[in-house]
């Protein structure tokens, strides 16, 4: 199993910290960084300004939203970032969320499987260097009836294939992201409902294109809080705020995916109950409604020892790539949580 990190959102007075990561990382040997992008820092910028300060560590899109980017321009910066950083891109997709979507965007949040798909397709298609025309639901190429005439990519990836991830949560993303991807993004993962939650789905998806899961990447990304086993409890109220904010507030009261998984893990009624008062307003009292068993088992928390014994079960559960979040007030902090997890994988005996 190797290691990733996720550096998050960036712009939230961090910058110069997450870099520092970032290079720490490069240095420790991890697989991959990951950047993200919601309605604030697009992640192109950062995994650029990343790759030119590193020499070895991957660096991936988790994700670029396709409400964001239209299909082909998604291919341009993937090829772009992939011969810039001398084949070290990984390029992670997602559709957001409706609020995102919509709100943002200003794209309508229908349909999100077939858009998916298509774009994929599209993506594939263009950063193959193929003359690009394409007829689906979503994205009919060149436009009929115009001056547009199919075109082929002018630049040379790195590399002649870019793995290609896609962010998935609910049974019928995972399993298309098992059929025609390259890996899985996945949050808030419990190990001990991995089985029930992602792979069986991500294992139909497979079946299905004729594949198996050799080979194909499942990424999950887990918060990593380094401290004593006896201050565990203390470690996992960090992170209230912002499994309410994800369980609770992200999404609507029926579209919140996040909210679904809690469900599905056997949390309804904490689910319910953490929605309704982050909903209402009343985030800390969302806050304090999560049941400290539901951040244990999401996030990596504790001595170097009780980390390994989680990253073992992870392994064993069919994790490829584990993805940190290192916690930490401040920069020495994360340092120390990221020295941690290549420690824990040793000990764990999974380097």
């Amino acid at each position: 199993m190797q290691l990733g990190i996720n550096l998050g959102y960036w712009g939230a007075g961090m910058d110069a910290d997450n870099l520092a990561v970032a290079k720490e990382a490069d240095r420790l040997g991890y697989a991959v960084c990951w950047a993200a992008e919601a309605y604030g820092s697009d992640a192109a910028t950062v995994l650029t300004w990343v790759a030119a300060q590193t020499e070895r560590i991957d660096v991936g899109s988790a994700i670029f939203q396709i409400p964001a980017r239209q299909p082909a321009m998604t291919a341009m910066t993937a090829a772009t970032l992939d011969s810039l950083s001398g084949g070290r891109f990984r390029l992670g997709l997602g559709v957001s969320g409706p609020q995102v979507s919509e709100g943002w965007y200003g794209v309508k949040f229908d349909k999100p499987l077939a858009r998916t798909r298509e774009y994929v397709e599209i993506v594939r298609k263009a950063m193959s260097r193929e003359r690009l025309s394409y007829e689906g639901q979503h994205w009919t190429l060149p436009l009929p009836g115009g001056p547009g005439k199919p075109l082929k990519l002018t630049v040379h990836p790195e590399r002649e294939y870019i793995p290609l991830y896609i962010a998935a949560i609910g049974p019928k993303n995972l399993e298309q992201t098992g059929e025609i991807a390259d890996g899985a993004l996945l949050i808030f993962p419990s190990a001990e409902h991995l089985e029930e939650t992602a792979i069986q789905y991500l294992r139909a998806g497979r079946e299905k294109a004729g594949k198996t899961l050799e080979g194909f990447d499942v990424v999950p990304t887990l918060p990593l809080a380094l401290g004593e086993d006896k201050d565990v409890t203390t470690l996992a109220d960090t992170f209230r705020p912002y499994t309410a904010l994800y369980v609770g507030g992200m999404g609507s009261r029926k579209q919140n995916f996040y909210n679904q998984l809690a469900r599905r893990m056997g949390f309804e009624a904490a689910a319910t109950e953490i929605q309704d008062k982050y909903l209402a307003g009343d985030k800390e009292g969302a806050a304090a409604a999560i049941p400290h068993d539901l951040i244990d088992k999401t996030t990596l928390l504790g001595s170097v020892d009780r980390i390994a014994d989680r990253m073992k079960e992870y392994a064993a559960a069919g994790v490829t790539t584990l993805t940190l979040a290192p916690a930490g007030f401040t920069l020495e902090e994360r340092l120390a949580a990221l020295r941690a997890g290549t420690e824990a994988l040793e000990r764990a005996g999974l380097a």
